[in-house]
């Protein structure tokens, strides 16, 4: 009698007749206990703290790799400053310690190749980071990366351009990276034009602010990478949660009390948490190795950078626990542990969506707004941020409800379908909770992959354009008009080559005026373009008609209007030494165009350069004469060798002056930088999906094993094993089946208000969402074949024993 008023009294008091000492010590008892039973609850029980350690550890990782961003960039942008100098506003004479500086960059099959050539006025020049001493003429020294590049059997074109002798390789210090293709050589005549004296590296500059699509991409990829992070763990946490409830239940049994087992449940949470934080760094560690093997945007980096912040690294140790035993006690407020057996909310209450529509719809007016207002770049990445959070997250709200109303309408059909869809009606959270997490990763990824495609496609218009006539644009210094016939020549002799044709360009401005450019750098109105070239170059510009070494002619453009007036006239005076708008200024240079200068009318043809406001025979006006001269060249090439016949034209140019720039769009770099990105996130969608299969299978195996009774009295009526099997799968397959389907809907709307923010076109990257289906499916068969065993294990008459 004293045994049952005593379990009377704890059933009305919630509490067992002998209570343990409570305060901190008895907390601290509690949370040991916890922790013991996650590591010592046998087989079964060590497998899922595996399990959960593992999928913590996955998030911890990807959180860790977040929170190295700023180290590693700070890291990179420090390379950068200090190995370069762009010029110095006042140039410093030449003394013991300055040298000349010009670039030299170059491109072999789509990679880039940064060169710099240095030529030193003294015997104590600056030394750049990475290099012992400055390399002397016909000599360089090249990066690891690029030493390995010559090396290689298919590299002979890129060996006969960069015909300089190794004697050296550049140290860590002075790459962005380890896969960097950069050299630096001594300097000749051929880029005297080019360079500029220095007296030290480092590189100084007002950064921009980023552009919104920059914007877009930055904000959108921290979204969609860390929110199904925070789902995944939350989901981890609660791998196994009912074989650990059942277990909270036997403690119940032998006498602690409710909050003693959700203590309990806190302190086995802990230690999953804490294994998954052991298990993330050790994945950090081993998977930032690989960090120098990546690049993306012409970003590589190496993996010494890639050190989280320490404040973001304490932060992660702190919260990754705190979450997962604040999910560990939120899933207890609708599960009551009692002594004989688990008790859940009751009665089961039909789910409402007016509330779970909080969370998109909040997003999305967010996201929206974007287009309507000019806001501040900051203001615009908080509601990018936030309001592609909101929408990601309201999937996990909207996928509870979507199950149970589908699911509460289903009804007939075959007896494995029957099953399983009535199994769901009973208990799907479990189910639920592990495909939340396959959404939201869906979802971001489908969006991700909408805004890369829209915006890779833009690029692969643009070089298409570029591509589709078969000519490349070059521009150099031009000394003097004898340097530009030669490179003409060079380049006409090269194989592959059709045509050459190029003039030497310059600025000038009217006499007396302000100058050729204004304060931004653009042109200014009192400016002109004067063109010096053979008669037979000037033709290609202007229709000039019969011409001779002397001659000048002043140009006027025909419109679809008629003929607009030319900004010069015969007879004007232009100062041929204009100040640039920078604070550079000389004398003034006075030249009076000749009265017998002759109009000539052109035509602009679309894809080529303005005809020149004045065209000029060297015989007439000396290039000599010009402020920073720059030779043009157009050159057209072969399409059938094109690969080929562009290698050697940029050797041509090379070796005529190495500082040769190359300004039109030959190579589209992005095609393969998108294909590591579309790569990287079909890696991480696999591994996302098989750890969520993986707890699928835990979940579905605990439930099968709550109803062993069930099945063996199912299996002593006759039911066949494959009926049994259907129904796993069906179980499986329709909260994955609605939970991608809702995935699609959702990362396919983000993705298209997205890109309405930027005013850009809405490609929608199919292939991906076919491919992501298709993982999801997969991951419906793996459960189903791994929860085959057991189900059969369990479908045996000695499960109808009972004591």
């Amino acid at each position: 009698m004293t045994l049952l008023d005593t379990r009377g009294t704890g059933n009305r008091a919630g509490s067992a007749p002998h209570r343990p000492p409570g305060g901190p010590a008895g907390w601290l008892r509690d949370l040991a206990l916890g922790a013991r039973f996650a590591v010592t609850g046998g087989r079964e029980g060590r497998f899922r703290t595996a399990l959960s350690a593992v999928g913590v550890g996955i998030g911890v990782a990807v959180l860790l790799l977040a929170a190295s961003a700023p180290t590693l960039l700070n890291a990179w942008h420090g390379r950068e400053k200090a190995r370069e100098n762009l010029g110095q506003l006042h140039e410093p004479r030449a003394s013991d310690r300055t040298l000349r500086y010009a670039q030299a960059d170059t491109s072999f099959h789509g990679d880039a190749v940064r060169g710099r050539l240095v030529r030193p006025d003294g015997a104590h020049p600056p030394v750049p980071p990475g290099l012992r001493r400055l390399p002397g003429p016909g000599e360089m020294v090249v990066s690891p990366a690029l030493r390995d590049l010559l090396a290689e059997p298919g590299s002979g074109p890129l060996r006969d351009r960069l015909d300089y002798k190794v004697v050296g390789t550049i140290g860590d210090s002075g790459l962005l990276g380890p896969q960097e293709l950069t050299f630096v050589a001594g300097m000749d005549d051929r880029s005297a034009g080019e360079s500029y004296r220095i007296d030290r590296f480092g590189k100084i500059f007002d950064p921009q602010p980023p552009s919104a699509r920059l914007v877009l991409l930055i904000v959108l990829a921290c979204v969609v990478l860390l929110m199904p992070v925070m789902v995944f763990v939350g989901t981890a946490v609660r791998f196994g949660s009912d074989r650990r409830e059942a277990r909270l239940a036997a403690l119940r049994l032998v006498g602690a009390d409710i909050p003693t087992t959700r203590r309990i449940a806190a302190g086995e949470a802990v230690v999953g948490a804490g294994l998954g934080l052991a298990v993330g760094l050790l994945i950090f560690l081993v998977g930032r190795q690989a960090a120098g093997a990546v690049t993306l945007w012409d970003v590589n980096v190496f993996p010494a950078d890639v050190v989280p912040a320490p404040a973001l690294a304490a932060l992660i140790a702190v919260l990754v626990p705190a979450v997962a035993v604040g999910v560990t006690l939120f899933a207890q407020r609708s599960v009551t542990a009692e002594p004989l057996g688990v008790v859940r909310e009751a009665p089961v209450r039909r789910r409402r969506i007016v509330w779970r529509l909080v969370l998109p719809l909040t997003g999305l007016a967010l996201l929206s707004s974007l287009v309507w207002e000019p806001d501040p770049v900051w203001f615009r990445a908080v509601r990018l941020g936030v309001g592609s959070a909101l929408l990601l997250l309201g999937i996990t709200a909207l996928l509870p409800w979507l199950v149970e109303a589908v699911v509460r309408r289903l009804h007939g059909g075959p007896v494995p379908w029957q099953l399983a869809v009535r199994r769901l009606q009973l208990s799907g959270a479990a189910a639920n909770r592990a495909v939340s997490g396959i959404t939201v990763a869906v979802a971001g990824a489908i969006a991700l992959h909408m805004v890369f495609t829209t915006f890779q496609a833009g690029f692969a218009e643009a070089y298409a354009k570029s591509a589709a006539r078969p000519v490349i644009e070059l521009s150099g210094s031009a000394a003097d008009a004898q340097r530009t016939r030669d490179a003409l020549a060079t380049l006409r002799r090269t194989p592959g080559v059709t045509w050459a044709h190029g003039t030497i360009d310059a600025l000038a401005g009217r006499a007396g005026e302000r100058g050729a450019r204004g304060a931004d750098g653009h042109l200014s109105a009192d400016s002109a373009t004067v063109v010096v070239g053979d008669c037979a170059e000037l033709r290609h510009r202007a229709p000039i008609g019969s011409c001779r070494d002397g001659d000048v002619f002043v140009t006027e453009l025909r419109n679809g209007t008629g003929r607009a007036p030319g900004s010069v006239r015969p007879g004007a005076r232009l100062n041929l030494n204009p100040p640039d708008g920078y604070g550079g200024a000389g004398p003034p240079r006075p030249w009076t165009v000749p009265d017998s200068a002759r109009r000539v009318t052109a035509v602009r043809h679309p894809g080529e350069d303005l005809p020149g406001d004045v065209l000029a025979t060297p015989g007439a006006l000396s290039p000599a004469l010009l402020r920073a001269p720059e030779m043009k060249l157009r050159v057209g090439y072969d399409k059938a060798q094109e690969t080929a016949a562009v290698e050697r034209i940029r050797t041509a140019a090379f070796h005529a002056n190495p500082g040769m720039r190359e300004l039109s769009a030959i190579d589209n770099p992005h095609d393969r930088q998108y294909a590591g990105v579309r790569t990287a996130v079909y890696v991480g969608a696999v591994v996302v999906l098989l750890l969520i299969g993986a707890g699928l299978i835990v979940s579905t195996v605990e439930q099968l094993r709550e109803r062993r009774r069930l099945l063996s009295v199912l299996n002593a009526y006759g039911t066949r094993r494959s009926t049994m099997g259907w129904s796993v799968l069906w179980q499986t397959a329709i909260p994955v089946v609605l939970g991608l389907a809702l995935a699609v809907t959702v990362g396919v709307g983000l993705g298209t208000v997205l890109l309405t923010t930027t005013e850009t076109g809405v490609r929608v990257d199919w292939p991906v969402v076919a491919s992501v289906t298709g993982l999801g499916a997969g991951v419906i068969l793996l459960v189903t074949a791994l929860s085959l065993p057991p189900l059969w294990r369990m479908m045996r008459p000695d499960g109808l024993r009972t004591e």
